[in-house]
């Protein structure tokens, strides 16, 4: 289990200053991202309520007495690396802070509904007016555009009208058949990926022209470009992608197998690796039957030949198999839950669970990030913040206010 940087390195995005006014997942995401690469994040939320995700729970942290807190686990998984600034932006003295900080800022981000951040006068347009260098990031459910752009977003929707659910569940007529959501908010993660993809794309360009620009990110845009293959084999067949349980729509054998004591995942890339999945299946011949010799075959007979595969594997335990398989180079694995893969001896030699010092809790967890750089590593500076824990600290930091200007504003409830 890797700890946090004690002393982290410079990262890839030091001295760039993000003002993140997103709240839920895909937003988050991208601001923990950019924090992670050293970026200073700071995140705006509501006085008294913060992002809804501080409620998503149980389950919730335990401090070092063992006792439950109000920090919900969901809220950690997005939030580290930033400083939590409550400020009430339905004031017209909020609405000037914000414009202060966005004037210092080099990016923001920020997921309302579109227009929603006009009324304040805290759109692009008129940010763009304080700070011409700003990469102004919207994320919306639509996008900015469009007949259903004034509509709200939601993973599970999205997942739904982009296409996703149509291809995730068992197959019709099988037991359980039906549309599937995907066991996390996928469109909301692939999503704030997207958005950071576009946020340093615009920084890059930025250092060409000296100017920041709009970047329009939406959860249906960013899913149906996650579509991948199913969307080029609807294109090139003219035929929509149905549910295949585990089953791959262009490749056999690749999927789950039931094993002796479970089951265990098959993954076959070419016709090499058949042939020796065959021969350690007991069934060389497999490999010269005209049915299954190339995967084209092996896909027009998966209805014959997943059977009597299913049926050679359920004779010896999954470990049994794993270890012959992986012998010859064939792809393969056990079906982890979610415990079993961070006590997996090469996820703990990767580091990918880190611990991270908190002020509640002493140390909370955390997944780490799987972007790893030679020479300016990600860092892990802080757990996700209390909230409006470094207000003050924010404020004189960014716009040099001192105790007494912050202590006005908390007064005035604008804090």
């Amino acid at each position: 289990m890797a700890q946090a940087n004690a002393e982290p390195a410079e990262g890839a995005l030091s001295g760039l200053r993000v003002l993140d006014m997103s709240r839920i997942l895909a937003g988050p995401w991208a601001g923990q991202t950019l924090g992670d690469l050293g970026a200073d994040v700071v995140k705006i939320e509501r006085p008294g309520a913060g992002d809804d995700t501080r409620g998503w729970g149980p389950p919730f942290l335990k401090d070092r007495d063992g006792a439950e807190t109000d920090v919900a686990a969901y809220f950690l998984c997005a939030n580290r690396n930033k400083r939590s600034v409550t400020l009430d932006i339905a004031t017209p003295e909020g609405q000037r802070i914000v414009r202060a900080l966005a004037a210092k800022a080099d990016i923001l981000l920020e997921n309302y509904k579109v227009g929603g951040l006009a009324q304040y006068g805290l759109d692009y347009d008129s940010l763009r007016q304080v700070n011409p260098r700003l990469i102004y990031c919207s994320i919306t459910g639509f996008g900015q555009d469009g007949p259903y752009a004034a509509r709200a977003g939601y993973d599970f929707l999205i997942q739904a009208m982009g296409g996703l659910m149509s291809i995730t569940g068992g197959r019709e007529g099988e037991p359980g058949a039906g549309p599937q959501k995907v066991g996390v908010a996928i469109t909301d993660v692939v999503t704030g990926l997207y958005a950071t993809i576009g946020i340093l794309a615009a920084l890059n360009a930025r250092e060409r022209t000296g100017e920041g620009q709009h970047v329009d990110i939406a959860l249906l845009d960013a899913q149906i470009a996650s579509l991948a293959n199913q969307a080029t084999n609807f294109f090139a067949s003219g035929v929509s992608p149905q549910r295949l349980g585990n089953a791959h729509p262009n490749i056999v054998p690749y999927q789950d197998f039931p094993t002796r004591d479970g089951a265990m995942i098959l993954a076959v890339g070419n016709d090499a690796q058949f042939a020796r999945a065959a021969s350690v299946f007991g069934h060389a011949g497999w490999a010269e039957d005209p049915r299954f010799a190339t995967n084209r075959a092996r896909v027009a007979h998966r209805a014959d030949l997943v059977p009597m595969i299913a049926k050679a594997t359920r004779l010896r335990y999954t470990s049994d198999w794993i270890a012959a398989l992986e012998a010859v180079g064939v792809p393969c694995g056990p079906v982890n839950a979610i415990a079993d893969v961070f006590e997996d001896p090469h996820v703990k030699a990767r580091g990918v669970r880190v611990e991270v010092p908190h002020e509640t809790a002493g140390s909370v967890s955390l997944v780490a990030s799987p972007v790893r750089l030679s020479r300016t590593p990600v860092s892990y500076r802080s757990a996700p913040p209390a909230l409006g824990g470094q207000t003050a600290e924010v404020l004189a930091d960014w716009l040099d206010l001192d105790a007494a200007a912050v202590e006005a504003l908390r007064a005035a409830g604008t804090v």
